[in-house]
């Protein structure tokens, strides 16, 4: 089972955990429980482990989302901040969006409380409910063997859809979206029989290129298309042809008609199973030329043909921001790459950039920020010139991945070993295992606030081990056979190794290694970086160029407490990167969706505060996706005065808010705030900062 349940005594109830992903739920009961782990049918949703358990109440001390399920799985009702709500007899599912997917099967009256910071579901005596719970991992069907020529790969790309649940608009909901199958070069075009592509008349025909197929494939994806080549590129289903690339921007027009029908297709899901307020149909209903419930309805031909009628200028500004842009070569070989980008919908470009003339060092980076120190962390230097390329797009996603040559510049390095590392990992520990590296005694400050950062969260269970002046032996044994989920290291390296006691231990001369997450804290860890990904680890955070020790002090603490707070790297970064002065020289190395803890109550948010007057403040959220809460989430701050469920990753629109709720919204909320343009921590203590 990939779900296990296990009975606790202090506090009684049960503890739900994931350990593929690393994933924890605790749900209290007024009186010791006994579980009964099976592998049951009476769920209408997938679950991977249930247990009946006799209680009277089931609470957790966290906020997640809640739904009501009748006994077919429809939803009937979702329930808000500081709602209370009564459950009628019968059997009835109470669905729970946590960091692993919780139903509760009920078959009596019961009462359910939703607080700031909690949820509560009692029952007036003693009564047998069933929990179902379901991992958020997902795994490939299968691998599709292709053979290098064009229509080979059209053809093989084209059973990538078999991983969608639906073509309704519920697809945009990321768990009706199965990973793809991987695809992998070979000598004959092989699909395993179990690999189905959804039926549908939907083809999308692109010029016969490997490009403007991989191009082509995250929308093919999401549609459910067919991708073939022909002379005139176009969107054909048995009701319209729309052509595409007529001026000239192929890869332009398919990643805005991605943009605008999952956009659309999560404004008509509202009318769907799950029914709710969602401040983009707010926005954008009144201006829409058809009815939403009326289009909900509909075929997916019929849907596409109306959602092409709206002038994507007025969807854009409302557009979730993309998490993912992958530049991947125009080669036969990145076929491999495409399911791990397809599974983001990510946007495909070319690897193609400029090689910049210079590039700015720690003094000039975030100008204003850096302090006037020159102490580096072992600076060295080589010809930035022949190395580094800024790819010609950089701005239309949350991380740009560059899987082409060179180190690149206003993105992240990717490496298909980093997606297919985690494929294959193995059962973690139950606890979250990190290693603290420090290797100078001048770096202690860095360590010292580490060890204060990770593992202040009551609900997860952390392990911290650290290390100092360690030997490269020891360095090694600890990379390759230590299991941990995520090395800090602070200290020196050099493009040939991590600086040790007694030298340098290069990475790429190790066989493997049994890591995690990883943030080499150190000038010119680049090559390091990327050697890690190459053996087994996930991805992390290296750096290109020298580090000034006061700002990586202040960079180590700051992506810390990010990951920490269960953000994924391309999230911490980017936050990192606007709000101190950590500078452009880090960049991510691997899959930047890699994180090491799962976050409070839905996906990781940016609390955006500035006063307004003296008794009101402007509010907004910036959140991002995880790899449970995936592009097409819906996320709301659980402010009460406050509408603002959004798709995720977004950032909400400013509203003013009064003084008392959002004081008492930031004694219950521990996400980071940035007001008056400065990152503050929220570890229960929030309101100190709006004296």
């Amino acid at each position: 089972m990939t779900i296990e349940f296990e009975e606790t005594a202090d506090p009684a109830g049960l503890e739900v955990h994931d350990p593929l992903e690393q994933r924890h739920l605790q749900i209290r009961t007024s009186e010791p429980v006994s579980l009964t782990p099976t592998e049951s049918d009476e769920f209408p949703f997938p679950v991977d482990t249930s247990s009946p358990i006799e209680t009277n109440e089931l609470f957790f001390d966290q906020h997640f989302a809640a739904t009501l399920h009748d006994e077919t799985g429809q939803a009937v009702s979702n329930f808000d901040v500081g709602e209370t709500a009564s459950l009628e007899g019968g059997t009835q599912f109470i669905g729970l969006s946590a960091p692993i997917k919780l139903y509760v099967r009920v078959d009596c009256p019961g009462t359910i409380d939703i607080g700031l910071s909690s949820v509560r579901i009692s029952f007036d005596g003693t009564e047998t409910v069933e929990l179902g719970a379901r991992s958020p991992h997902d795994r490939p069907a299968g691998t599709i063997t292709t053979l290098p020529d064009v229509d080979s790969i059209a053809e093989a790309v084209s059973m990538l859809p078999s991983a969608l649940k639906t073509t309704s608009p519920e697809r945009t909901w990321p768990t009706l979206r199965g990973h793809p199958p991987l695809i992998e070069l070979g000598e004959e075009l092989s699909v395993p029989s179990d690999i189905d592509r959804p039926s549908s008349d939907v083809k999308l025909i692109v010029p016969r290129e490997y490009l403007a197929i991989y191009q082509a494939t995250p929308l093919a994806f999401f549609l459910g298309a067919t991708i073939e080549t022909g002379e005139r590129p176009r969107l054909e289903t048995s009701r319209f042809e729309r052509p595409l690339g007529s001026n000239g921007a192929l890869g332009d027009e398919i990643a805005n008609l991605l943009k605008r029908f999952f956009l659309l297709d999560c404004l008509a899901r509202t009318e769907g199973i799950f029914q709710y307020d969602l401040l983009e149909r707010s926005i954008l209903e009144d201006e829409l030329p058809f009815d939403l419930s009326e289009t909900y309805d509909e075929s997916l031909d019929v849907r596409l043909e109306r959602f092409l009628d709206v002038p994507y200028e007025l969807l854009e500004p409302h557009v979730p921001r993309w998490p993912l842009t992958a530049h991947v070569p125009d080669e036969p070989a990145s076929i491999e790459v495409l399911p791990f980008v397809v599974n983001e919908l990510g946007i495909v470009r070319e690897a193609r950039g400029q090689t910049p003339n210079t590039l700015p060092r720690p003094e000039t980076a975030n100008a204003g920020l850096v302090r006037s120190t020159t102490d580096y962390r072992s600076p060295s230097s080589f010809d930035e010139r022949s190395t580094f390329v800024v790819p010609d797009v950089t701005d239309e996603s949350i991380e740009h991945a560059w899987f082409g040559k060179n180190v690149p510049h206003n993105a992240s390095k990717a490496t298909i070993e980093a997606y297919q590392n985690q494929l294959v990992r193995d059962e973690r520990n139950e606890s979250i295992e990190i290693l603290l590296v420090c290797n100078d005694v001048r770096m202690i400050d860095e360590h010292d606030i580490l060890g204060d950062t990770y593992g202040i969260r009551d609900e997860l269970p952390f392990e911290i081990h650290s290390e100092f002046g360690v030997e490269s032996n020891r360095l090694a044994s600890l990379l390759t056979d230590g299991g941990y989920d995520f090395l800090h290291y602070i200290g020196h390296a050099t493009e040939d190794g991590i600086r040790c006691s007694d030298g340098d231990l290069d990475v790429r001369e190790l066989e493997s290694v049994d890591l995690g997450v990883f943030f080499l804290n150190a000038c010119r860890s680049y090559e390091q970086g990327l050697a890690l990904t190459r053996r087994g680890a996930f991805g992390g955070v290296s750096t290109y160029s020298d580090v000034v020790n006061e700002d990586a002090v202040e960079a180590g603490e700051t992506m810390a407490r990010l990951l920490n707070r269960g953000f994924p790297l391309r999230g911490a970064l980017e936050i990192a990167q606007e709000n101190t002065a950590l500078g452009d020289q880090y960049l991510i190395v691997g899959d930047g969706s890699a994180d090491i803890a799962q976050s409070d109550g839905g996906a990781p948010g940016l609390i955006e505060l500035d006063r307004y007057d003296e008794d009101t403040f402007s509010f907004g959220i910036r959140t991002y996706s995880t790899k449970e809460f995936k592009l097409g989430t819906s996320t709301a701050s659980d402010l009460e005065s406050v509408a603002d469920r959004h798709l995720t990753p977004g950032v909400t629109p400013a509203t003013v808010v009064e003084d008392r709720p959002i004081h008492e919204y930031l004694t219950w909320t521990e996400l980071p705030i940035l007001t008056d343009g400065t990152l503050h921590w929220n570890d229960g203590i929030g309101p100190a900062i709006l004296e």
